[in-house]
């Protein structure tokens, strides 16, 4: 009987072990930026076939039962000031900052909310062979505070689908942590970078010695 049991002990722990090594943690990593910068993948860029219709947003959010999709739920959480939450996630009130042109924003229909890494951009940087579901997931990422950004639909709409090699934000005082944003989010969803993107990504980061960069690998 003692036999028995050790064998169904030792069994019990193999599976528990394959079952460890099956599903391996998403560990959080912090590096400097240029040492971030040198862990993205460099790769041609194609927008062949792009469609921002491919990528569903926004969706109900990470809270179904709160009423609120993401937009909604992104302004929630970015806000300065709380907004005040009426029927069907009706925002009214609050105050923001969109950090990008250093502006204070007091009414929720004066922002967009920004995919730090644009959809267009994603989809040449690898998102074109993603599944609909992960495409989804990326559009509507709420599990990285920088994926997602409240900021001026001015602001917003200047960086359009942009690189860093074509555009930063107006208020250069924030270069080193958009940059960083930036690089963390294509980290987190192992995404490439095009040569000139990496060039000028890498001249940035020259400026920013003490810039680190926080991502975990999306699910």
């Amino acid at each position: 009987m003692l036999t028995t049991v050790l064998r169904g002990l030792a069994a019990a722990s193999l599976a528990v072990l394959s079952l460890t090594l099956s599903t391996p943690a998403h560990a959080v990593e912090t590096l400097p930026l240029s040492e971030a910068v040198s862990r993205l993948p460099v790769d041609a860029e194609s927008r062949d076939g792009y469609d921002r219709d491919a990528f569903k947003h926004w969706n109900r959010g990470d809270d179904p039962a709160d009423g609120c999709h993401t937009r909604n739920e992104v302004l929630i959480a970015e806000a300065v000031e709380p907004p005040t939450i009426g029927p069907r996630c009706r925002l009214s009130g609050g105050s923001w900052f969109s950090y990008y042109d250093q502006v204070e924003v007091t009414s929720a229909s004066g922002l967009d909310i920004d995919h730090m890494v644009p959809l267009a951009e994603s989809w040449d940087s690898g998102a074109s062979v993603w599944t609909p579901q992960r495409r989804e997931a990326y559009a509507n990422d709420q599990g990285a505070a920088a994926s997602l950004v409240a900021v001026t639909a001015r602001s917003n709409r200047s960086k359009a689908d942009q690189d860093p090699a074509e555009w930063l934000p107006p208020a250069g005082e924030v270069h080193c942590r958009y940059v960083a944003e930036w690089v963390g989010t294509k980290l987190r969803w192992s995404l490439s970078a095009d040569e000139a993107e990496v060039a000028a990504l890498r001249e940035t980061a020259a400026g920013c010695p003490d810039q680190s960069v926080t991502y975990e690998p999306a699910p």
